[in-house]
């Protein structure tokens, strides 16, 4: 039936039973294995909290084992999108996204296309396809060009087949719905087809395709064109794809990204045209490569909101905004673009807890842990709407803020944000320690909500050394290092702000939790910290990676550090291509599995990180080019959000995760966070100084520039330069503004 004044009518309720596979089981939030994601090699487009994606051809032909799709505030608008020439696929000459461009741009060629019981009425590889895609929020447009190159006219059938099933991110991700919202009557008009959806959040949500020039014939799953084409003539048909959301109460409509507002999350306006002012080149074009495709990506999962610029955590499955992904994601970019931190700070300071909520797992003072605007959430059939269950996003507020006011000077923002950092404390002091024993512990309350919360947040992820699973409040590792980062930034933070005697009392409980975290995570035998500690103050005697955040923070002693970065570089957790989450001997190792024995990109890098500060200059190399290799051998030179933990071989590729986000924002951001740290780069704005702490760099690079690196209002353009001996040595190009450069060896 159609709309009714009151909204739309009745239709027939959508059937997903046989479109989605579940694995039902205690993790309910995990991705189903079956979502595959890389089997195909995606082509990925985004813009604002829209994105496509799409395969090599350019096509979107999601089935139930695929996630491909275009994609606004968690439901997929768009399923199908199938170009043939007759009855045939084109035939694949390449395909990329275009970096700088966020244009997917694909060219093809026609197989030989016959007439029914005759010979060739179009010959192979007379044509030439070019598929030219581009997103804006709420907006996809493609231009397809069609030029004969052949000798003599053609007569070209040629149909793009589409199809919408409105799936929410969870169900593609593998949840099962008991009840669906309801598939409206399609309606074609002149050169425009609409597909509705009413969702049962009382939501309508609208897929309007229009073609120009109009199809010679159109339905509502399929545009058909007859094109004659002279020799050396072309055709243009261009399509434009509008996503749009209302309130089935409220006639106007409205673009997707409103459904921000509505969960009171600072809305997505656009995207990011680059990341920061600051470039780098190197003597090597494939490491060049590399930074390239990193920060493109970036640029990409950049989005401008409300309250700054967000890093969105990874395509497809986590496109919105997760707090600890944004803060080490601006952690690790800190040095080269300090205003993502600024952005990353306001948004979650806008979004901050401010009252007790057992169904989101909030309390006042905490950190969003994800936001999201889908069907689903909206029901609560999952707790994401905005959700705060992480232990570790709170802590991790703070950090960022100390180091974005070491980084930048900038006390104005940090005065503007002072009344969350206050609450953030409090949060860390009143609610974070469940249990009195002066560590930061999480135990899930809501009945839905995550049962493990910290970045490891499988079900199976904290365990003991027979595999038994660690019972909560849980006190992980890498939480107590970084609550005592976060004391020590914002003692640095009441010290510039002149309250001496806060500052000295805020570093003496940080050097407390020091002492204590070296006596209840150390474990002798294992030369490395404890994973975690349980509810029964157990530690979890399990060599895993979280201890090398330990040394990312600063909370390892020096003696124990030491230790714990020779565990971490020997052959059980080095894979050769990257640091194993879980080593390999534990009771749960699996290279496959989700968090326990895959490699993470950004895990490894804030390894890397934690290896420079205590002195192994020579690990954090090995592992930046370690993880610069891996990235040589996926597609377009693009790190996954993780790969498998399998040993390296000779001519072996890293072992590819099926379900894995590609791109995912701290995985791009390792690139230049390793690279930071094998600079040896730190900043002293108040003494406006710049120092590089015994540099070093892969050894396939013999020069390195960077150019545009700022403080303040200085910038400063360098030219590192390995020596006849090996050793680097610095030059600075260009200076303008006050700004001192320094090299420690």
């Amino acid at each position: 039936m159609p709309e009714t004044e009151d909204g739309p009518g009745p239709a027939a309720p959508i059937d997903r039973s046989e479109a989605v596979r579940v694995a039902q089981g205690p993790d309910t939030h995990a991705i189903a294995a079956g979502s595959q994601v890389i089997g195909r090699q995606p082509r990925v487009l985004k813009s604002g909290g829209t994105f496509g994606l799409f395969d090599a051809y350019g096509n979107l032909s999601s089935d139930e084992h695929a996630a491909e799709g275009l994609y606004d505030e968690d439901t997929r608008f768009l399923c199908r999108l199938v170009l043939t020439l007759g009855d045939a696929p084109p035939l694949l000459l390449g395909s990329t996204v275009v970096i700088g461009t966020a244009t997917l741009s694909v060219d093809l060629t026609n197989p030989d296309l016959f007439r029914d019981g005759g010979g060739p009425v179009v010959p192979r590889e007379s044509l030439h396809l070019r598929r030219d895609k581009t997103l804006e929020p709420g907006v996809c447009r493609e231009r397809l060009n069609v030029h004969n190159f052949g000798d003599r006219p053609v007569n070209l059938p040629l149909a793009l087949r589409f199809a919408a099933d409105f799936s929410d991110i969870f169900e593609i991700r593998g949840k099962r719905r008991q009840q669906p919202g309801r598939r409206l009557p399609d309606e074609v008009e002149g050169n425009v087809v609409r597909l509705s959806y009413r969702g049962r959040d009382d939501i309508l949500r609208t897929t309007c395709l229009s073609f120009a020039p109009t199809p010679d014939r159109l339905q509502s799953d399929e545009a058909h064109y007859e094109l004659a084409l002279a020799p050396g003539a072309e055709a243009t048909i261009e399509i434009e794809i509008r996503l749009s959301r209302r309130s089935v109460a409220d006639r106007a409509e409205k673009a997707p990204m409103d459904g921000a507002r509505r969960s009171g999350v600072p809305a997505a306006i656009g995207a990011r045209q680059r990341t920061t002012g600051t470039a780098i080149e190197t003597s090597d074009t494939s490491f060049n490569g590399w930074l390239a495709r990193s920060r493109s990506d970036l640029d990409m999962l950049v989005t401008e909101t409300q309250a700054g610029p967000y890093p969105y955590g990874g395509i497809p499955w986590f496109c919105t905004s997760f707090g600890r992904d944004g803060l080490i994601t601006a952690l690790q970019c800190l040095w080269l673009d300090p205003d993502l931190a600024k952005g990353v700070l306001n948004f979650l300071a806008a979004t901050q807890a401010t009252e007790t909520d057992p169904m989101r797992d909030a309390q006042p003072g905490k950190i969003l842990h994800e936001a999201r605007n889908g069907e689903m959430a909206n029901l609560g059939e999952v707790p994401f709407g905005r959700y705060y269950g992480s232990v570790d996003a709170t802590p991790l507020f703070l950090m960022l803020a100390g180091a974005y006011w070491a980084r930048t000077g900038d006390l104005d923002f940090i005065r503007s944000i002072l009344p969350n950092l206050e609450a953030a404390l409090g949060w860390i002091e009143h609610h974070g320690d469940l249990d009195g024993d002066g560590f930061v512990e999480y135990s899930r309350v809501s009945p839905i909500g995550l049962v493990n919360q910290g970045w490891k947040d499988s079900q199976d992820a904290v365990f003991h050394a027979d595999g038994s699973l660690a019972a909560p409040p849980i006190a992980l590792c890498e939480v107590q290092g970084y609550v005592y980062a976060a004391l020590r930034a914002f003692a640095a933070i009441v010290g510039a702000l002149g309250e001496a005697d806060r500052a000295e009392t805020l570093t003496r409980r940080a050097a407390v939790l020091r002492e204590r975290f070296e006596e209840a995570f150390w474990c002798e035998d294992l030369s490395t910290y404890a994973l975690a500690l349980d509810g029964n103050k157990r530690p979890c005697r399990v060599r895993a990676s979280n201890a090398g955040h330990a040394l990312f923070t600063g909370i390892a002693g020096e003696a124990h550090g030491g230790r714990a970065a020779e565990t971490l570089m020997s052959p059980a957790f080095f894979s050769g291509w990257g640091i194993r989450t879980v080593a390999e001997g534990e009771a749960r190792y699996n290279p496959i599995s989700y968090h326990n024995g895959s490699v993470w990109p950004h895990d490894t890098a804030l390894v890397a990180m934690g290896l420079a500060r205590y002195g192994r200059k020579d690990a954090a190399l090995q592992l930046l080019t370690a993880t610069f290799e891996a990235a040589q051998a996926f597609d377009l030179n693009r790190l996954p959000e993780l790969f498998c933990g399998f040993p390296r071989r000779p001519n072996v590729a890293p072992g590819r995760y099926p379900v894995a986000c590609i791109p995912q924002a701290w995985a791009c951001a390792s690139a230049f966070s390793m690279l930071g740290a094998c600079l040896g780069v730190s900043f002293d704005a108040a003494a406006r100084r710049i120092r590089f702490y015994r540099p070093v760099l892969p050894a396939s690079i013999d020069r390195l520039t960077i150019r545009g690196l700022s403080l303040r209002d200085a910038t400063v353009d360098l030219r590192f330069e390995r020596n006849t001996s090996g050793s680097l040595s610095v030059a600075v190009l260009r200076r303008t503004g006050d700004v001192e450069i320094g090299v420690t060896e």
